[in-house]
């Protein structure tokens, strides 16, 4: 690879990452303050655990419903435009989060009935971020170069918690009683506006394609479209209704729904988990939150990394979702031990994010075009469904068991599962796609069986 190619691509991440980076990390922050927010807003609003389980997981059912459709939109409309559109109406939906109980009184509804109303659209303003960002990413980098990419983007989600854990904690720690307003709803109005700001950033920053790269020279624009017309032309570019009659497409779906379910369990009661080895304070309990996903992103890194290296990038996608299940479900039976606890949930997190990186440049091997929009979409907005699981699951096997147990073993049998099926399944669609080479000939071996 030429020292030209490899300036041409460094510049490109230079370029995106940080700033996309940023708006993950913002967007992100949901998982974070409404985590903390459940530490006392179901005393203050007199809601169970299960109620809190399904309004957390409800988000999820009106991020199903608009996945596709948003993803859709964006490769129409452009990325500058829809992206700053999904972060500001999420932006203004997190912010009214701290209005639940006075919009229960204006309306005559419950307050659990509002909670729910708001986690839904909030999840429906959202629809399309993550796909979005993804297949944004698609219009510059060909599958190979994908991997390390989405491992760096997806480091905001562990920073999310590093920075918005310890800032959820002084938040609530601080501000309680001001005002007249509970801790948890100075939260939510706090945490809401980064959003609105980046959502104006959004449209004097990013560029919706190559060619419009004012910061790239000529020659660099013109290598990049190359790799990628070279790439597109052993790619399959499927309408959205034939899309789900590819047997990987089911696979990624399931494998996706696995390790979210896993992973949203440990985002919304991890807070919980580490209050209960007998911590009190929020800001501790923050700051142990933001410990154990620092430790998270640069594990999930050098991982990434190494897979690559090493042309095993199933083997160890496999490897780390089996291992992040095991950790999170033995992280309920460690809950006398603070220690144990966060080392457990660090490794749990580490493989879910190993496992989730590696995973994401699957489906770019084998799609182009308005295939990829849809496809990304679809396999997101489906396998999150695990989003909605994960959460009301644990919270429901709470209430019936009377402890986490139960519920966290659950969660980490889904994790380990989806390492099965990536060990096992994705074997027979030769998936490592780690040089151009072998992705071409992969894509192209997959794109014309399934066109058989």
């Amino acid at each position: 690879m030429s020292a030209t190619e490899e300036r041409a691509y460094a510049r490109v991440t230079l370029r995106l990452l940080p700033f996309l980076g940023l708006c993950y990390l913002i967007a992100y922050l949901d998982r974070v303050n409404v985590g903390f927010a459940k530490l006392h807003m179901l005393t203050d609003l007199g809601m169970s655990e299960a109620a809190y389980g399904f309004g957390a997981g409800i988000f999820f059912i009106g991020y199903f419903l608009f996945e596709v459709p948003s993803n859709l939109a964006l490769h129409r409309v452009g990325a500058r435009m829809w992206i700053a559109r999904i972060m500001m109406t999420w932006g203004i939906i997190s912010g009214a989060m701290a209005f639940v109980e006075p919009l229960a009184r204006a309306t005559g509804l419950e307050v659990k009935t509002v909670f729910y109303s708001l986690r839904f659209l909030l999840g429906a303003a959202e629809a399309g971020f993550f796909p979005g960002v993804l297949l944004y990413l698609n219009y510059w980098y060909p599958s190979h170069r994908q991997s390390r990419v989405i491992a760096l983007l997806l480091m905001a989600q562990p920073f999310a918690f590093v920075f918005g854990a310890p800032l959820s904690g002084a938040i609530m720690e601080s501000l309680a009683g001001v005002r007249g307003l509970h801790d948890w709803q100075w939260m939510f109005l706090i945490e809401a506006v980064p959003a609105l700001v980046l959502g104006i950033a959004v449209l004097f920053y990013l560029d919706n394609r190559i060619d419009d790269a004012a910061w790239l020279a000529p020659d660099q624009k013109l290598l990049l479209k190359e790799r990628l017309a070279s790439e597109a032309a052993a790619k399959g570019d499927y309408p959205l209704r034939k899309l789900f009659a590819i047997p990987a497409m089911w696979l990624f779906t399931v494998i996706l729904f696995c390790i979210v379910t896993g992973v949203y369990g440990i985002n919304f009661w991890l807070p919980t988990i580490i209050r209960e080895t007998g911590i009190e304070s929020v800001l501790v309990i923050g700051g142990i939150t933001a410990a154990c996903y620092f430790s998270s992103a640069v594990i999930s890194v050098l991982a990434t990394r190494r897979a690559e290296r090493r042309d095993q990038k199933r083997w160890h996608a496999a490897g780390a979702a089996i291992l992040g299940g095991v950790c999170l479900a033995l992280s309920a039976v460690w809950t006398d031990s603070t220690v144990i606890t966060a080392v457990l949930l660090s490794l749990a997190t580490s493989g879910a994010l190993v496992a989730t990186a590696l995973f994401w440049s699957f489906p770019g091997s084998m799609l182009t075009g308005a295939g990829i929009a849809a496809g990304l979409a679809a396999i997101n907005s489906f396998g999150n469904l695990g989003g909605f699981v994960g959460p009301y699951l644990l919270g429901l096997l709470t209430d019936w068991f009377g402890s986490r147990t139960v519920g966290v073993g659950v969660l980490g049998g889904f994790m380990a599962c989806g390492g099965v099926l990536i060990a096992l399944g994705c074997r027979s669609y030769g998936l490592r796609v780690t040089s151009a080479a072998p992705a071409a000939a992969a894509a192209g071996r997959t794109a014309a069986a399934t066109r058989r």
